[in-house]
């Protein structure tokens, strides 16, 4: 099975040898997403919504380069450094999952690689490879057969 990989350039990525998603056939799996932009600058310290929004718009854009899109998430992870902020990360989900519905776990850490970081999310998504309709082939129609008369 082919394995496809995004990556979006970030000094992180280079850095500890990874991909942004990874991608086997049907099978999308995404690192943990930081809120930062395309320098590795941190976005909107201590903001849990806005950081949230901003990491799952990294996950959208890996997403899509790898062929899928938010409909296909069947999991998501949010990594908090506060536990009691977790309903600030959830109205972000919200406002992207409301009508997808993927499952959802809180995971709650004692901190992150950079102090301005107070959430990371990470997906999996699944599409089935889409049947392909080939019709069958057309059979002719033959002219009858004469049929010889019993003697």
């Amino acid at each position: 099975m082919a394995r496809k990989i995004h990556t979006t350039g970030r000094p992180w990525e280079a850095m500890g040898g990874y991909a942004r998603a990874v991608r086997i056939g049907d099978l999308v799996e995404t690192s943990l997403c930081s809120p930062a932009d395309d320098d590795g600058k941190i976005l909107y310290p201590g903001d849990v919504y806005r950081q949230t929004l901003v990491s799952l718009d990294v996950i959208g854009k890996s997403l899509k380069a790898l062929g899928m899109d938010f409909k296909d998430v069947i999991t998501t992870r949010i990594y908090l450094a506060e536990p009691h902020r977790w309903s600030e990360a959830a109205k972000a989900h919200h406002k992207i999952f409301a009508d997808i519905r993927p499952t959802l776990g809180f995971v709650y850490m004692s901190g992150f690689f950079h102090p301005d970081i107070a959430v990371e999310v990470e997906c999996r998504a699944y599409r089935p490879a889409r049947a392909t309709s080939v019709r069958p082939a057309r059979k002719k129609s033959l002219p009858p057969k004469k049929r010889r008369r019993a003697r």
